[in-house]
């Protein structure tokens, strides 16, 4: 098993189907049913096995992602991405942190499936654009089309991030800081005016049903004496891990001009599952 090609490049397919759904839970399934489909294949005619592979999981999880559309469509309340525990060597890729996190997984939820499948590919793993027609049953000059269209639609949406990761570190440190106290003054201190905070409980977890903005509002609706606040990565940036009661919540920010912007908390259990090992991501 250990010389099959599926195995080489298991982490790079599952962070291509990861990337694709926003899911690691569905990422993982796509992964079995591509591994079912490799198994059928007579891999000795197969002159690239890891375009053929990514292939076979880009088809799959374009499958997923449709069945998703429609299943999203009865979530309660916002929907964001399952937050994964990585290691320090994903931080060190600054494209491959970028392209994870929290944000631009977000961000990326407003494409069309094929949209966002080409965008990944393109912009993410710099797939060509022939095998990148191949992987979405499209021609390489509508795929050419498809990625520009999805490029404008993602720089148009995506956070200015353009913080160092020291910077990064040491906001994201003063927020937890602060969070741990509870208090609002200190909250509100480290955050911007018009900071967001987006929660997901999927209706089996407190947490807001829509956005809730401004500064007072946001510290107001944060402040607890009794969370207990502890220091993680999370797809590949700094961020926290908050319980309050027994009920668990993983936080991601978005960092500009030194203060917090933005505000993802993730209190859905059903995506709090993979958080006791890193998960293996590559490029």
């Amino acid at each position: 098993m250990s010389g099959d090609p599926f195995v080489a490049h298991r982490s790079l397919l599952f962070t291509v189907a990861y990337e694709m759904l926003g899911s690691a839970a569905d990422a993982e399934d796509v992964l079995q049913d591509s591994w079912l489909r490799w198994a059928d294949v007579d891999q000795e005619r197969v002159s690239d096995p890891r375009a053929y592979l990514v292939r076979i999981v880009t088809r799959q999880a374009l499958n997923r992602m449709r069945t998703l559309s429609r299943r999203r469509e009865d979530y309660v309340g916002e929907w964001l991405p399952e937050p994964l525990l990585t290691s320090p060597d994903v931080a060190e890729d600054v494209e491959l942190a970028e392209s994870v996190s929290i944000a631009m997984l977000t961000v990326l939820e407003t494409l069309g499936p094929t949209e966002r499948a080409v965008f990944v590919l393109r912009e993410v793993f710099d797939m060509p654009y022939g095998e990148i027609a191949e992987a979405v049953g499209k021609s390489a000059a509508a795929v050419r089309q498809t990625a520009r269209r999805a490029r404008e639609h993602v720089a148009a949406r995506r956070p200015r991030m353009e913080v160092s990761r020291s910077e990064q570190q040491a906001v994201v440190e003063r927020f937890l800081a602060a969070l741990r106290t509870g208090q609002v003054k200190e909250l509100m201190e480290v955050m911007a005016p018009d900071v967001v905070l987006v929660a997901d409980g999927g209706g089996l977890a407190a947490a807001a049903r829509v956005p809730v903005r401004g500064a007072e509002l946001v510290a107001n609706a944060l402040a607890r004496p009794d969370r207990v606040v502890s220091t993680v990565t999370l797809n590949g940036a700094p961020a926290g891990l908050t319980e309050v009661d027994g009920r668990v919540a993983a936080v991601s920010f978005v960092v500009e001009n030194g203060r917090i912007a933005r505000i993802y908390a993730v209190a859905n259990p059903l995506k709090l599952t993979r958080l006791d090992q890193p998960a293996e991501l590559a490029r």
